[in-house]
């Protein structure tokens, strides 16, 4: 019984070591999805090439790698130029005797799906024994991966980065363009094209030649949209370019109602704005996507109609398209403009693009597809059925395409692909020609060239660890200075590379990350009538207008009343429209700061102010000289009169106007920047100029105040009917009240809400005038009118005198 046992074990044994052998070293198609493309050679360049368009069934990693469920693939055709200008560069580089002898190039292309997490998968794919998914494992050395180019996008680069930096492998992006230093620093990544900076520059110089100030602007909704709104908007500003709206698009291949709804609203919003030009910042399927959108919207949900615009295009985007869309009316595209990638065409890709034929080519898994959905015909032997009448017979001829489906010259994006290529074998060449790199270049030629193992042979003879971007050397006392410590970097301040003696500031209009190792562009700051702030101090200021105005509209009805007639309706009516102007004189300060309104801000307030206030030192001075001049014998009542507050007003305005016009000839307001005073955010501002000149016309309307309320108060016990010297007193008293409070709250507030600070004063304050006078004979007129009589006023008055 024993002996049964022992030998099932064995088998058993025997069994599972089989199993094990057959899943790390027979060689089968684990996948079903045959998109990829591959030629042996001694040195194998990996491409991550993103132009099939597919679904298949979730993966998990708590089961054995399964088949996936083919689904029918749908081909960028445009797009498979990229592939082929990788083999054309390796099949020129295998004939040039000169670059790599003795040595072959191969080459291994993957597609990631439109789908960048798929980059994770492509990228282990190509570093797996040929046609097997076992990560970090090979059979043979045969597949000896040394340099992968790819990446169309940011965020699919930096998949692809993390990857192969493990095992030291570098990354030739050929059409990535980010600007985030910080994400791919210590990665083995490098640029192909121009990084977005100079798209934003591009894209700048065309709007302001054409002189476009009214323009749209379209992003995907994710963190470049983010980005090129926070590098674009302020460039719009500071140049004068103004923007209608902004709508965010989000790309996916399965869309939601959610999705789907917020298109359409971005779709009218474009249309129904008068804007003509509109900048789109999208990636490589944006231009399919949105025409299937545009399509979708025209069609079934919306009522809007399409409008001719001229459409901005980034690098990343072209016309490229599913053969789906081939009939549909491009009308709506015409006039668009592009930015492009440098290209040129190299001699005898043209022939080589014409050699292709899908029964000739081997180990190209793409080219039965591209041919099918180019040519619009189906293959009798297909694995997907499409649909199409016609019969492929392979002869068709490539340059019979239009060129929105496949382009015989190379594009600027394929071009990149080209040089990458050369990169690399230059690169190999020079490693093979340095000293003891002949040696070194062999060996790993017949193992794995940059295998991580090889590497880790080396952990280093170091007296500190590096120092991160972000932080600097700190110099240890008493050792020498290859010893030191990592000291983070003082606030305010980065670095951006490792081991850096010291940081330093970003320059004017950036920031530093949270990380110290980059910088940031600033947003701008100024209240603007597009926020809440602005919104609800505009509403208010218009409603205290219209508050004011019907007022002036109770008085001049009634203004034959004894309660009007008393107080001297001139005076009123001139405190009411300088009131009335008051409240409007606020909403010169929201809004961007410019030439003229930083002019007008403190002026027009301080004038309109002097004659608010002139006005009621007018009345209160009137009041007096009134109760003065009904003495018998005195001899004031000569003064009593129109004469008297006109001259009250305008010497009182002079003197104020006379401080404005001097403070605009000798040093004027003027709109100005400020950096430095909020850490994230740029501040535009009306820089007073002098700032003593506007503290001098503060001042002179805190001396008139005074002045008026120190006249109300001692005659606010007259006994008069009509006396306001009560009102006015108080009225004052709230005016004083307000400005006193303003001055330290002011000077302590910096951007949009110093401003916010004076125009809430300017509202207070007007409105205290506004209440305490004209609120009780509002009172009187509209809800006591019989009260509003003179012999009424009479009776009550000598009733007080006795």
């Amino acid at each position: 019984m024993v002996l049964i046992v022992f030998v099932m074990v064995l088998i058993a044994l025997y069994w599972s070591t089989g199993k094990v052998h057959d899943a790390k070293c027979t060689i089968r198609e684990s996948l079903t999805r045959l998109h990829t493309y591959y030629q042996e050679g001694d040195l194998i360049i990996g491409e991550i090439s993103s132009f099939v368009s597919t679904t298949a069934d979730q993966m998990y990693f708590n089961e054995p790698p399964k088949d996936m469920a083919y689904d029918t693939p749908f081909v960028r055709t445009r797009h498979y130029q990229y592939a082929l200008a990788l083999a054309f560069a390796v099949e020129e580089i295998n004939k040039n005797l000169r670059l790599l002898p003795n040595v072959t190039l191969g080459f291994h292309i993957r597609d990631i799906y439109m789908n960048e997490r798929e980059s994770y998968r492509a990228t282990m794919q190509l570093l797996s024994t040929k046609n097997r998914f076992i990560p970090n494992y090979k059979c043979d050395f045969r597949s000896n991966l040394i340099a992968v180019v790819g990446g169309a996008e940011a965020k699919t680069s930096l998949y692809i980065a993390t990857v192969l930096s493990l095992y030291n492998i570098p990354q030739l992006a050929y059409a990535s363009t980010s600007q985030m230093q910080e994400i791919f620093s210590g990665l083995f990544m490098y640029q192909m094209v121009a990084n977005e900076a100079q798209q934003y520059k591009g894209i700048l110089q065309l709007i302001l030649h054409f002189r476009w100030v009214w323009i749209g602007l379209i992003v995907a909704d994710d963190e470049r949209g983010e980005r090129c709104q926070r590098v674009m908007l302020p460039l719009f500003a500071q140049n004068g370019i103004c923007l209608a709206f902004t709508a965010k698009i989000r790309q996916a291949l399965m869309v939601t109602f959610e999705m789907m709804k917020n298109g359409l609203e971005s779709y009218e919003k474009l249309m129904e704005s008068r804007a003509d030009v509109a900048v789109l910042f999208g990636d490589t399927g944006s231009i399919s996507y949105c025409r299937w959108a545009l399509r979708w919207f025209e069609l079934e949900f919306s009522t809007v109609k399409p409008k001719g615009k001229v459409y901005i295009l980034t690098i990343q985007m072209d016309f490229a398209s599913f053969f789906y869309q081939r009939d549909w009316d491009n009308t709506a595209h015409h006039g668009t403009i592009g930015l492009t990638v440098h290209t040129q065409e190299p001699p005898g890709f043209k022939q080589f693009l014409q050699r292709k034929k899908p029964f000739e080519t081997k180990g190209d898994g793409f080219i039965r597809e591209f041919w099918e959905q180019a040519f619009l015909c189906q293959f009798s032997d297909a694995r997907v059925q499409m649909g199409f009448d016609k019969v492929c017979t392979g002869q068709e001829k490539m340059e019979s395409l239009p060129g929105d489906v496949f382009e015989m010259s190379m594009t600027g994006t394929s071009y990149s692909i080209y040089n990458a290529v050369y990169a690399i074998a230059h690169a190999l060449r020079d490693l093979s020609s340095s000293p003891g790199g002949h040696r070194r270049f062999l060996k790993r030629k017949e193992s794995n060239l940059f295998h991580r193992s090889s590497w880790q042979t080396k952990p280093l003879s170091i007296c500190s660890e590096s120092c991160n971007p972000g932080s600097r050397k700190e110099r240890k006392e008493g050792e020498p200075f290859c010893c030191y410590n990592c000291k983070q970097c003082p606030g305010g301040k980065i670095s951006n590379r490792k081991d850096a003696d010291d940081c330093f500031q970003c320059s004017e209009g950036q920031y530093p990350n949270d990380d110290q190792n980059g910088c940031l562009p600033k947003s701008l700051n100024f209240l603007s009538y597009r926020e809440t702030l602005g919104i609800v101090l505009v509403v208010l200021s218009l409603a205290l207008s219209l508050s004011t105005s019907v007022v002036l509209g109770i008085f001049i009805k009634h203004q034959n009343t004894p309660i009007v007639k008393a107080n001297n309706r001139d005076l009123t009516y001139c405190l009411l429209v300088s009131l009335l102007l008051c409240f409007l004189s606020s909403l010169l300060f929201i809004g961007q700061p410019d030439q003229v309104t930083c002019k007008l801000r403190q002026t027009a307030f301080g004038i309109i102010f002097a004659v608010a206030v002139s006005s009621v030192l007018a009345k209160t001075i009137t009041v007096v000289l009134v109760f003065i001049a009904t003495k018998p014998g005195s001899k004031i009542r000569s003064w009593v009169g129109k004469r008297l507050s006109n001259a009250i007003i305008l010497s009182s305005t002079l003197v104020q106007a006379s401080i404005c016009m001097i403070w605009l000839y000798t040093d004027p307001p003027f709109p100005d920047v400020d950096f430095h005073s909020l850490a994230v955010e740029i501040i535009l501002k009306c820089n007073e100029g002098s700032s003593n000149m506007f503290f001098y016309i503060l001042g002179y309307m805190g001396f008139l105040s005074l002045v008026c309320f120190t006249v109300a108060f001692l005659a606010r016990n007259l006994p008069d009917t009509f006396n306001e010297a009560k009102f006015i007193t108080f009225s004052m008293l709230v005016f004083c009240s307000v400005w006193v409070s303003f001055v330290p709250t002011y000077l302590s507030t910096k951007g949009k809400y110093m401003v916010a600070v004076e125009i809430f004063s300017i509202l207070a304050s007007s409105t205290g005038l506004l209440g305490c006078i004209f609120l009780p004979k509002c009172y009187v007129i509209l809800l006591r009118p019989e009260l509003n009589d003179k012999k009424q006023l009479m009776r009550n008055r000598k009733g007080r005198e006795i």
